[in-house]
């Protein structure tokens, strides 16, 4: 039977941060040779092969683990291996109930990989960890080997003025002990801070690149693999004073050799050779200056051994580098500045740039020179970069970009697009200024913005990248929001009324070159996408441009060539027309909408939904959320001009209630203008109800109640008198009266809901009874067969049999006003609802107090 006591799985953590299984074998612990030490070995189960062999180092912190990775730390990260053991259990889930879940032992390489053996048994951990142990002279009961972050109170306490950390000699023979030495030191502050000092003073990196050469000219690989190690090393310190040396011209290159030699490599890497013979340095304006020349190629190289040369930090490592990064970041910064003040060399850079005797490759690598000059700038702080675009923009920046966009090279170009990317971003003030005042001296074809639109149209790339980053820049160009408002002027209606005059016929070109029929011209996917990225530029205008954009859509009749598109075999393109409308109907102005009902611009949108079908998908949703904004929005014009031109063509569309919601809307205001004392009667009603005093109310409502029919103010019976005493009968007649109407009320409205056939609506209806023996009752109903005011419709004034035709009595009916006189001014929204109940409150009012509704 084979033994499962030493069973083991085996972890390493890769490159991107994932643990790897490595297989499934088992480990013995042993002396090897090679090693020169007692190490841990793995032999595959399945063919014997070997998975794993390790040296126990002296130093490296080893930590076993049975319970939750937290379990063994009895303060919050009391080792620096916790945060590793989580990643552990999370990504691993090493301690679930799984055979592999019981025990583990993890600990970090100095060849950049992090290490876990699962074991299948507990007595095959504890006698590993016995091995461990006994190397490391532990004691087996503890669950770490090393203590990596807490130093002892004397140890953290320690007079910094204490004799500092002692290296071993500089010799051949002793790069083993530095490398542990380095090794051992990284895990403690304390401790490397002191060995950066040891480093500082003694000179000791410079000693080591002597033996690098000594090890290279006698081949000694083991000897480069430990100063591979120790450079490595020196890195993760994170010190800038050991970087001034270890980057200095004499030192730089030696220490890249150094790091060719990785002993996690089969063969040694060609660092150097790349650097030397395959890099080269290109001075498009010559540089004068050594200083700035140096400080280049410094940059250059340190750039690179930060991408290239040093490995992947591992988990222990990711914040160690943060020096080196700064280190980079402020060369970029001296950079800038040295070439700033240098003005010989930028008038040299901006005179032949814009020369036209210099040929095309050199004119190439000056637009790449500059493109990466300004990127460098990305770096400076607001108050430097403040001034580097100001001295860019003193040199003429502008009129060399100019120059350069009329060029035929598209690699120049494309160059000079993220130039002027760089400068929309920061300023887009600068460049308004510029194009406002080169529009006073040139034509409309070569100015800046124009070059810029015609780059956008003819973008030959099947995606149109470099379009779309065009159209950003343009839009931030005219956006109100970073314009820029003084006393004297106002940059936006300045620089609007030059775009408009002079640039939007160039960026609307294609568009209605397009659409000169009844379908684009041009059906193809990039003139649609192109097209697309126009309208979208269009409607950003239509929503923040006012009357410059209103002008130019009405006059140009923009509109009606964009709902051409609606025929485009492309749904985007279509999409994107049908919001360029629904943006205009959105500002509820009535310049554009009698613009629409003029031209039946509606006509290309119905047409595109009822082609559509019943299909339920984007286009249908989106046509009915106009109709639907129409609606709620109770846009009269629109509202009626739908219905009198497209109602046959929309009345069968039952799925939703928005066509018959707008139907309803029309026959309410074709109610209104049919009966306009409807309207006069609610406005009284909604200002009696809403624009008086609740207390006034009350008062008059008991003075109406307290007071003689007789006693009035023009002296004048409304009710005709009665000289019979009021007997029981007469009470309750008005009672009897009242349900009667009631009911009849009830079947009028089952009937009016049948007839409209809207779920949840039904038309308003307006109801004011005068009684005192005589009923006069003033209806007024619209269905969708029968108008307002149509013989023999139900409740309309004077229909034979219907209920509460006005009687002869009507005469006497006085014109309705407020006991005081007053008028409403304000004609509210109908409110069905509201309507119904005013009626009820009507028909509940004693008949004394209905009698003085009649008086005036």
């Amino acid at each position: 039977m084979t033994d499962t006591r030493r069973r083991v799985k085996v972890y390493t953590l890769n490159e991107d941060r994932q643990w790897d299984d490595r297989g499934t074998g088992h480990v013995s612990s042993c002396y090897v040779e090679r090693l020169k030490g007692m190490s841990l070995l793995v032999r595959a189960e399945s063919d014997g092969s070997l998975l794993l062999e390790s040296k126990i180092n002296p130093n490296t912190a080893y930590q076993k683990q049975q319970m939750h990775p937290c379990a063994s730390c009895t303060t919050v990260m009391k080792c620096i291996l916790h945060p590793f053991l989580c990643l552990v259990q999370r990504r691993l889930q090493l301690f679930t109930a799984s055979t592999y879940g019981d025990t583990l032992i993890v600990w970090s390489e100095a060849e950049n990989y992090d290490l876990a053996l699962s074991f299948q048994e507990k007595a095959g951990c504890d006698e590993i960890w016995e091995k461990i142990c006994q190397v490391q002279g532990k004691d087996p009961s503890v669950d770490i080997t090393q203590d990596l972050v807490d130093e002892s109170e004397e140890e953290r306490f320690d007079d910094m003025s204490s004799p500092g950390l002692e290296l071993p000699s500089c010799e051949l023979s002793r790069l083993e002990e530095i490398a542990e030495l380095v090794a051992s030191s990284l895990p403690s502050p304390l401790r490397r801070e002191k060995l950066a000092l040891a480093l500082e003073n003694e000179g000791y990196i410079k000693k080591l690149l002597e033996i690098f050469h000594v090890c290279e000219d006698l081949e000694n690989i083991e000897g480069l693999h430990h100063l591979y190690e120790i450079i490595k090393g020196i890195f993760l310190l994170n010190r800038t004073a050991l970087f001034e040396v270890m980057f200095s011209e004499e030192c730089i290159m030696d220490v890249i050799g150094c790091l060719e030699y990785d002993p996690s490599l089969s063969q040694s890497r060609k660092h150097r050779e790349f650097l030397t013979k395959t890099a080269k340095f290109k001075e498009v304006i010559p540089i004068s200056d050594p200083e700035l020349k140096q400080k280049i190629h410094q940059t250059y190289r340190v750039q690179y051994i930060q991408d290239m040369v040093l490995p992947t930090p591992s988990v222990f490592e990711e914040n160690m580098l943060s020096t080196l990064h700064s280190f980079i970041f402020f060369n970029k910064v001296e950079i800038v500045g040295m070439l700033q003040e240098d003005e010989k060399f930028l008038t040299d850079l901006f005179a032949q740039l814009t020369d036209e005797a210099t040929d095309e490759e050199k004119r190439q690598e000056l637009v790449n020179f500059l493109k990466e000059f300004c990127a460098f700038s990305q770096t400076l702080q607001p108050q430097n970069r403040d001034a580097f675009f100001k001295t860019l923009s003193n040199m003429g920046i502008l009129p060399a970009l100019e120059v350069i966009l009329g060029m035929d090279d598209a690699q120049v170009r494309s160059a000079a697009t993220d130039i002027f990317s760089y400068l929309v971003e920061y300023n887009p003030s600068m460049v308004r200024e510029f194009v406002m005042q080169e529009a006073q001296q040139n034509d409309d074809d070569i100015l800046l913005i124009n070059l810029i639109i015609e780059h956008m149209i003819c973008d030959t790339d099947p995606e149109l990248g470099g379009a779309v980053l065009l159209m950003g820049l343009l839009r931030t160009l005219v956006d109100p929001e970073n314009m820029l408002a003084t006393a004297n002027k106002t940059e936006k209606t300045e620089f609007l009324g030059f775009f408009y005059k002079h640039c939007m016929h160039v960026l609307t070109a294609p568009l209605l070159a397009n659409t000169t029929e009844d379908k684009p011209s041009k059906d193809d996917f990039q003139t649609a996408q192109l097209l697309a990225l126009i309208l979208e530029l269009l409607t950003f205008c239509v929503e923040h441009h006012t009357y410059h954009i209103k002008n130019y859509i009405i006059n140009k009749d923009i509109l009606r060539r964009v709902l051409v598109l609606m025929a485009s075999k492309h749904a985007f393109l279509a999409l994107c027309a049908l919001r360029f409308k629904r943006k205009i109907i959105g500002l509820k102005d009535e310049f554009y909408n009698r613009y629409i009902m003029k031209s039946f611009l509606f006509e290309p949108v119905v047409k595109a939904f009822l082609n559509n079908g019943s299909r339920y998908n984007l286009m249908n949703s989106a046509i009915i959320e106009m109709f639907e904004f129409i609606r709620v929005e109770d846009i009269k014009s629109l509202t009626a001009h739908v219905i009198e031109n497209y109602w046959k063509a929309l009345e069968d569309v039952d799925y939703v209630q928005t066509f018959k919601g707008l139907k309803l809307r029309f026959e309410q205001q074709r109610e209104r203008q049919d009966n306009p004392k409807l309207d006069s009667m609610r406005s009284i009603l909604r200002n009696h109800r809403y624009r008086r005093d609740a207390r006034t109310l009350e008062d008059e409502e008991e003075m109406w109640f307290n007071t003689d029919e007789d006693d009035m103010e023009d002296g004048e019976a409304v009710v005709p008198p009665s000289d019979k005493p009021k007997n029981d009968e007469d009470i309750m007649d008005p009672i009897s009266k009242f349900m009667e109407r009631k009911k009849l009320k009830e079947s009028e409205e089952k009937e009016v809901l049948l007839k409209t056939n809207l779920s949840g609506r039904q038309s308003p209806s307006f109801k004011l009874s005068f009684s005192s023996g005589t009923k006069s009752n003033l209806t007024s109903q619209s269905s969708a067969s029968n108008l307002p005011g149509s013989p023999g419709s139900p409740g309309s004034p004077g229909s034979p049999g219907s209920p509460g035709s006005v009687s002869k009595s009507t005469s006497q009916m006085a014109a309705i006003t407020t006991k005081g006189g007053l008028v409403g001014l304000v004609d509210y929204p109908d409110d069905d609802e509201e309507d119904d109940e005013d009626e009820d409150k009507e028909e509940t009012l004693p008949l004394s107090k209905k009698a003085k509704l009649e008086s005036s």
